[in-house]
C-alpha cells in the first residue's frame, strides 16, 4: 500500500478497537480494510471520506451492508483466501469425532484408560452442505479419505463428481453432514428442530459455517438422546445459555474460530483484501487518487 503512494493508520495492536477508537481511526479514510472488528453504524457515519471496505476474509456479518450500500461505500470480500484452513479444520473435528480421540485424551489425563470404538472416514456417507470454495475443499479432502461425498447445493452448478441430494433425504440416510453455506435471509435454522429429531441415529454434525444454522435447543435434544453422535463446532460468537451447555457436553468439540487461523490463510487474505484496495481505486478519477500528504487506508 505505502509503495502505491498510500498513507496508512494503524489500529491498536492485538486487540479489536473499540467503537469510539474506530471512530477516530477511520476520519479521512476512503478506504478501510477490515478484519472481524464490528463495524456500526456510527462508525460508519463517522467515515464521511469512505469509498470501500476491503474484508480481509469472505465474512461480512460485522458489517452493516445496508447502511454501507445507503452511503455508497463499497464492500469486497477475500472470497475464498480460507478455504484450505477451512477445510482442513472440518476434516480434523471428522476424525476427532470419528476416533472419539478428544475422550481418549481427556480420560488419559484424568489417569482413566478409557476407549472407544471407533469409526473410520472411508466408506463413510458424507453430505457436504454448501459447494462453494470451502464446500468443494471440503467435498475433495473427505473423497481422498475414501468417503461417499454427496453435495446439497441449490444453486445451479456442476457438482461432479459428486452427487447432489437434498437436505430431508441426506439427514435420514448419511453419517456425518458439514456445513458450508450462508445462513437463511429469514434468519430461520437449516437444520430446524423437526429436522433434528429425524436424524440418522449416530449422525456427526460438523458446523464451521454459522451459529444459527442449527436449531441448538433442538441439537441438544438430539444429543442427550444420543441420536446425534457428536457436534463439532467453530461458531460459537457468545456465551450464552445454550452456547455454554453445548461446550460442556461430552460430545461436542468446540473451538473458538480456528477456522481461518493459520498462517497461509491470513496470509492469503491479507494480501486479497491489498489487491482489492487497489483494484478498487485504479479507476478512480485522478483527483481522488492519493498524492504525497494524500487520503489514507486503515
Amino acid at each position: 500500500m505505502r509503495q502505491a503512494g498510500w498513507e496508512i493508520v494503524l489500529g491498536p495492536k492485538g486487540r479489536l478497537p473499540e467503537e469510539e477508537e474506530l471512530c477516530d481511526l477511520v476520519q479521512g479514510c476512503v478506504g478501510w480494510i477490515a478484519g472481524v472488528e464490528p463495524v456500526t453504524p456510527k462508525v460508519l457515519a463517522a467515515a464521511k471520506a469512505l469509498r470501500v471496505i476491503s474484508r480481509n476474509g469472505s465474512g461480512v456479518d460485522n458489517i452493516p451492508l445496508a447502511d454501507a450500500a445507503q452511503r455508497g461505500i463499497t464492500v469486497l470480500r477475500a472470497t475464498g483466501a480460507n478455504a484450505q484452513g477451512v477445510a482442513e479444520l472440518t476434516l480434523g473435528l471428522a476424525l476427532l469425532a470419528a476416533r472419539s480421540i478428544h475422550l481418549a485424551d481427556r480420560g488419559l489425563k484424568e489417569g482413566i484408560w478409557r476407549r472407544s470404538m471407533g469409526a473410520e472416514l472411508s466408506g463413510r456417507r458424507v453430505a457436504v452442505v454448501g459447494y462453494g470454495r470451502i464446500g468443494q475443499a471440503v467435498a475433495r479432502l473427505f473423497a481422498a479419505f475414501g468417503s461417499v461425498v454427496s453435495v446439497i447445493e441449490p444453486l445451479d452448478v456442476a457438482t461432479e463428481p459428486f452427487a447432489r441430494v437434498d437436505l430431508e433425504s441426506a439427514i435420514r440416510e448419511v453419517e456425518l453432514i458439514t456445513l458450508h453455506c450462508p445462513p437463511a435471509p429469514d434468519g430461520k435454522p437449516l437444520l430446524s428442530k423437526t429436522l433434528l429429531s429425524r436424524a440418522r441415529p449416530g449422525l456427526t454434525l460438523i458446523n464451521t459455517a454459522r451459529r444459527t444454522l442449527i436449531d441448538e435447543e433442538g441439537l441438544l435434544q438430539q444429543l442427550e438422546s444420543g441420536r446425534i453422535a457428536a457436534y463439532c463446532s467453530d461458531v460459537f460468537d457468545q456465551a450464552d445459555a445454550t452456547a455454554a451447555k453445548l461446550i460442556a457436553h461430552p460430545q461436542v468439540i468446540a473451538t473458538p474460530h480456528l477456522g481461518a487461523f493459520t498462517r497461509e490463510s491470513v496470509d492469503r487474505a491479507a494480501l486479497e483484501a491489498v489487491q482489492n484496495l487497489l483494484t478498487f481505486f485504479e479507476d478512480v478519477p485522478t483527483s481522488s487518487r492519493p498524492s504525497e500528504d494524500g487520503p489514507s487506508s486503515s
